[in-house]
Protein backbone atom coordinates (compact mmCIF):
# COMPACT_ATOMS: atom_id res chain seq x y z
CA UNK A 1 0.00 0.00 0.00
CA UNK A 2 1.49 3.39 -0.93
CA UNK A 3 2.34 6.00 1.66
CA UNK A 4 -0.77 8.23 2.01
CA UNK A 5 1.40 11.32 2.54
CA UNK A 6 3.05 10.96 -0.87
CA UNK A 7 1.54 11.44 -4.33
CA UNK A 8 0.61 8.51 -6.53
CA UNK A 9 3.94 7.49 -8.00
CA UNK A 10 5.31 4.48 -9.83
CA UNK A 11 8.87 3.62 -8.83
CA UNK A 12 11.46 2.32 -11.30
CA UNK A 13 14.60 0.64 -9.98
CA UNK A 14 17.32 0.52 -12.63
CA UNK A 15 19.28 -2.73 -12.63
CA UNK A 16 19.65 -3.34 -16.34
CA UNK A 17 23.27 -2.39 -16.83
CA UNK A 18 26.19 -4.37 -18.12
CA UNK A 19 28.24 -3.80 -14.94
CA UNK A 20 31.23 -2.73 -17.00
CA UNK A 21 32.97 -0.88 -14.16
CA UNK A 22 32.47 -3.91 -11.90
CA UNK A 23 33.97 -6.56 -14.15
CA UNK A 24 30.60 -7.54 -15.60
CA UNK A 25 28.93 -8.21 -12.25
CA UNK A 26 25.23 -7.49 -12.00
CA UNK A 27 25.38 -4.50 -9.61
CA UNK A 28 21.98 -4.98 -8.05
CA UNK A 29 22.91 -8.49 -6.96
CA UNK A 30 26.31 -7.58 -5.50
CA UNK A 31 26.17 -8.21 -1.76
CA UNK A 32 26.66 -5.47 0.81
CA UNK A 33 26.37 -6.25 4.50
CA UNK A 34 25.08 -9.72 3.70
CA UNK A 35 22.30 -8.74 1.28
CA UNK A 36 22.08 -7.83 -2.41
CA UNK A 37 22.18 -4.07 -3.03
CA UNK A 38 18.72 -4.24 -4.59
CA UNK A 39 17.29 -5.72 -1.36
CA UNK A 40 18.25 -2.60 0.61
CA UNK A 41 16.62 -0.28 -1.91
CA UNK A 42 13.52 -2.48 -2.17
CA UNK A 43 13.07 -2.36 1.60
CA UNK A 44 13.07 1.45 1.52
CA UNK A 45 10.80 2.06 -1.48
CA UNK A 46 8.35 -0.84 -1.52
CA UNK A 47 6.05 0.71 1.13
CA UNK A 48 5.83 3.92 -0.94
CA UNK A 49 4.11 2.60 -4.05
CA UNK A 50 1.54 0.29 -5.55
CA UNK A 51 3.57 0.07 -8.79
CA UNK A 52 7.17 -1.01 -8.22
CA UNK A 53 8.99 -1.64 -11.51
CA UNK A 54 12.46 -3.08 -11.91
CA UNK A 55 14.40 -2.71 -15.15
CA UNK A 56 16.71 -5.69 -15.63
CA UNK A 57 18.19 -7.34 -18.68
CA UNK A 58 19.47 -10.52 -17.00
CA UNK A 59 18.94 -12.54 -13.81
CA UNK A 60 15.18 -12.00 -14.00
CA UNK A 61 14.39 -14.91 -11.67
CA UNK A 62 16.57 -13.43 -8.93
CA UNK A 63 15.16 -9.93 -9.38
CA UNK A 64 11.51 -11.03 -9.38
CA UNK A 65 11.34 -10.88 -5.56
CA UNK A 66 12.12 -7.16 -5.62
CA UNK A 67 9.35 -5.73 -7.83
CA UNK A 68 5.71 -5.90 -8.76
CA UNK A 69 6.73 -6.08 -12.42
CA UNK A 70 10.02 -6.63 -14.27
CA UNK A 71 10.71 -4.75 -17.48
CA UNK A 72 13.55 -4.95 -19.99
CA UNK A 73 15.04 -2.57 -22.52
CA UNK A 74 13.41 -2.73 -25.95
CA UNK A 75 16.88 -2.74 -27.55
CA UNK A 76 19.41 -5.53 -27.03
CA UNK A 77 23.00 -5.04 -25.90
CA UNK A 78 22.61 -2.98 -22.71
CA UNK A 79 21.89 0.40 -24.35
CA UNK A 80 22.12 2.30 -21.05
CA UNK A 81 19.94 3.72 -18.28
CA UNK A 82 17.92 6.03 -20.53
CA UNK A 83 16.60 2.96 -22.36
CA UNK A 84 15.47 1.57 -19.00
CA UNK A 85 13.78 4.86 -18.15
CA UNK A 86 12.00 4.90 -21.52
CA UNK A 87 10.71 1.35 -20.92
CA UNK A 88 9.69 2.34 -17.40
CA UNK A 89 7.70 5.32 -18.63
CA UNK A 90 5.84 3.07 -21.07
CA UNK A 91 4.96 0.64 -18.26
CA UNK A 92 4.27 3.05 -15.36
CA UNK A 93 0.68 3.22 -14.13
CA UNK A 94 0.79 6.45 -12.12
CA UNK A 95 1.04 10.18 -12.80
CA UNK A 96 4.72 10.24 -11.81
CA UNK A 97 7.59 7.79 -11.94
CA UNK A 98 10.42 7.93 -9.43
CA UNK A 99 13.69 6.64 -10.93
CA UNK A 100 16.47 5.21 -8.74
CA UNK A 101 19.64 3.23 -9.53
CA UNK A 102 19.95 -0.20 -7.92
CA UNK A 103 23.27 0.52 -6.22
CA UNK A 104 22.03 3.03 -3.64
CA UNK A 105 21.51 1.03 -0.44
CA UNK A 106 21.63 4.07 1.83
CA UNK A 107 18.97 6.18 0.13
CA UNK A 108 16.54 7.42 2.75
CA UNK A 109 12.92 8.47 2.91
CA UNK A 110 13.62 12.16 3.70
CA UNK A 111 15.48 12.49 0.38
CA UNK A 112 12.65 10.77 -1.47
CA UNK A 113 10.05 12.92 0.28
CA UNK A 114 11.99 16.03 -0.77
CA UNK A 115 11.89 14.89 -4.40
CA UNK A 116 8.16 14.18 -4.09
CA UNK A 117 7.52 17.60 -2.58
CA UNK A 118 9.33 19.32 -5.44
CA UNK A 119 7.34 17.24 -7.94
CA UNK A 120 4.12 18.42 -6.31
CA UNK A 121 5.26 22.04 -6.64
CA UNK A 122 6.19 21.60 -10.32
CA UNK A 123 3.92 18.78 -11.52
CA UNK A 124 4.57 19.21 -15.25
CA UNK A 125 8.38 19.09 -15.11
CA UNK A 126 10.86 16.31 -14.41
CA UNK A 127 12.64 16.80 -11.09
CA UNK A 128 16.13 15.48 -10.44
CA UNK A 129 18.82 15.76 -7.82
CA UNK A 130 21.77 18.05 -8.30
CA UNK A 131 25.06 17.54 -6.50
CA UNK A 132 27.84 20.12 -6.72
CA UNK A 133 26.31 21.56 -9.89
CA UNK A 134 25.94 18.19 -11.62
CA UNK A 135 22.49 16.86 -12.46
CA UNK A 136 21.77 13.29 -11.40
CA UNK A 137 19.08 12.03 -13.82
CA UNK A 138 19.09 8.57 -12.24
CA UNK A 139 17.61 10.17 -9.11
CA UNK A 140 14.51 11.77 -10.58
CA UNK A 141 10.75 12.00 -10.69
CA UNK A 142 9.27 12.24 -14.16
CA UNK A 143 5.65 13.05 -15.05
CA UNK A 144 4.23 10.18 -17.11
CA UNK A 145 1.30 12.00 -18.66
CA UNK A 146 -1.13 9.62 -16.99
CA UNK A 147 -3.81 10.87 -14.64
CA UNK A 148 -3.49 9.97 -10.97
CA UNK A 149 -6.18 7.54 -9.89
CA UNK A 150 -8.48 8.77 -7.09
Amino acid sequence: MPDPLLPSCSILLLAGGRGQRMGGQDKGLVEWQGRPLIAWLHETVQPLTDDLLLSCNRNRARYSAYADRLISDEEQGFPGPLAGIRSGLAAARNAWMLVLPCDTPLIDRPLLQSLYQTALEEPDRPVMLSCEGQWEPLFSIIPTGRQAEP
